[in-house]
């Protein structure tokens, strides 16, 4: 076990302290072709230690890292190197490649050789690991340039892009909080940023819980090993040999746990844990409940999103005594629930969930004025969600505004159904949502991933539902798919569910 602060990944580990050297290189490599305040710069990089370098390197010049989400087609990542004009671009070999013949005229580029077990993870042929003919290699590149002994530009934060499942991405900028402030010292206390901590990121850091964990991580002095990806075994494997503290997880991942075979689960020893952060899609019932279980009260539920931020916060304790509560607000929140009209609703009463936090500066939508003033009433900003507000100030989601199904004029919430769904024998992941219907305009589909321990008809999964939810709440379709379809941060992706169905009808609503 690896006692020093510092990163770990595969064979590679770079202490804290080196690591700050060779951001400070990077940032005088930076400098050298131009880079300073208010530009940007775009990484297109998997989980690595260059990617500390790189974005670490960009806030000491004051310029601003722009993750790139690397499972998008070529021609987005062009759409967003063009839309943030980024001034260079730092990419692994592999992930470069394709979109070599699409870069802009004028982007400085350097290239991070794809390391050997991120290849052999992904499948990648060896021939795309390493440098393209003619490009510059990042590490040789900075390591001809001394440590910048300047003092840090006050840098922004990093500009990150939405995920995209309802609409093309949207790039959000906004200027870091000074701290410190009663909220900033709030969010560290429910995200586990204390000295000596000892994590694994799992999740891609082109995220932005991800990255803000990592980097909240190591502005602890802590120890933080990087999963290339995601795989259930390999993270107990990790928290059992490296003594883990502490995790960021989202409610798929704690699923794919769940389902490991009990003498796997048994084989690794979790005791070390005393902070899991979970978040970024809702999180049914009967999987937190199994997760506490077994890993004991060691879950720190957050609900925010990249342009509201994190609002709210609940211990284990806090969710066993309001059972599928988000939390309550942090230190200078404030949550209001609106109606349609924007009239303020009594407790108990569902509406659109909006927040602010007071001293958090403002952020813009990368030249989209028109899509940041559609989320915001008189200075309340929602993310879109549908919720409610108990007696005690905790917050409960329904579901996404946008994904409510609205039958013969009943509302209806598919994060109710997907729960019940997932607890039915044979069922490894489930999806519902709205389809046309000519009688009722909306009708419900559900769309299953099997896990091959039953045999599970249309039918079952009817009678199943029936069962346990009103009537209306039965899925009217059922189909089965070889794989939900999800981003890495656990939302699903219903508009590609929702499309051939809309598209025959030829109709969007």
């Amino acid at each position: 076990m690896i006692e020093e602060p510092g990163i770990l990944r595969g064979e590679e580990f770079v202490t804290l302290e080196a690591l700050d050297q060779r951001a400070k290189r990077a940032a005088s490599a930076l400098s050298s072709i131009g880079v300073g305040a208010g530009d940007r710069v775009a990484l297109l990089l998997r989980n690595d230690i260059a990617f500390f370098e790189a974005a670490l390197a960009a806030g000491m010049v004051g310029a601003a890292p722009v993750p790139q989400n690397w499972h998008g087609k070529p021609e987005d990542v062009l759409g967003i190197l063009l839309d943030c004009k980024a001034k260079v671009l730092v990419a692994h070999a592999d992930l470069l490649r394709p979109v070599i013949v699409l870069l802009p005229e004028g982007l400085e580029v350097r290239v991070v050789p794809t390391p050997y077990d991120i290849g052999e993870s992904y499948k990648i042929p060896k021939e795309a690991w390493d440098v393209p003919d003619g490009m510059v290699e990042w590490s040789s590149w900075i390591d001809s340039f001394e440590p910048r002994a300047e003092a840090p530009v006050a840098p922004p934060s990093a500009m990150l892009y939405t995920s995209g499942t309802t609409g093309k991405p949207k790039g959000v900028r906004r200027n870091a909080m000074a701290g410190p402030t009663p909220y900033l010292a709030d969010l560290a206390r429910i995200s586990g940023f204390v000295p000596g901590v000892r994590a694994v990121i799992t999740g891609p850091m082109y995220h932005g819980a991800p990255l803000a964990w990592a980097m909240g991580w190591v502005r602890s002095k802590g120890f933080i090993v990087l999963q290339d990806r995601f795989e259930a075994e390999d993270l107990l494997r990790l928290i059992d040999e490296q003594q883990i503290t502490n995790l960021m997880l989202v409610p798929i991942m704690l699923n794919r746990l769940l389902q490991l075979p009990l003498e796997v689960r048994e084989r690794h020893n979790v005791s070390s844990l005393r902070h899991v952060t979970m978040g970024a899609a809702p999180c049914p019932r009967h999987v937190k409940q199994a997760i506490i279980e077994w890993w004991g009260p060691v879950l720190m539920e957050q609900y925010g999103s990249l342009e509201i931020g994190v609002v709210t916060g609940a211990t284990s304790e806090e969710w066993l005594a309001h059972p599928g509560t988000v939390g309550k607000a942090l230190v200078d929140v404030r949550i209001k629930i609106l109606d349609s009209m924007g009239n303020e609703l009594p407790v108990g009463e569902s509406g659109e969930i909006f927040t602010r936090i007071e001293g958090q500066p403002d952020f813009v939508y990368e030249g989209r004025p028109d899509a940041r003033a559609e989320i915001e009433r008189n200075g309340f900003l929602t993310a879109g969600d549908i919720g409610y507000l108990d007696e005690d100030g905790f917050l409960y989601l329904s579901d996404r505004k946008k994904d409510m199904v609205i039958s013969g004029g009943v509302n209806i919430f598919p994060p109710e159904i997907e729960e019940c769904l997932l607890t039915m024998p044979g069922v490894r992941d489930a999806a519902v949502f709205g389809i046309p219907d000519d009688e009722y305009g909306e009708a419900l589909a559900a769309a299953a991933e099997l896990d091959g321990t039953a045999a599970v008809t249309a039918q079952d999964v009817r009678a199943f539902v029936r069962a346990r939810l009103a009537g209306y709440k039965v899925p009217k379709v059922v189909e089965f798919l070889d794989e939900i379809p999800r981003l890495d941060s656990g939302k699903i992706l219903k508009r590609q569910l929702r499309e051939p169905y809309w598209a025959a009808a030829g109709r969007t609503i």
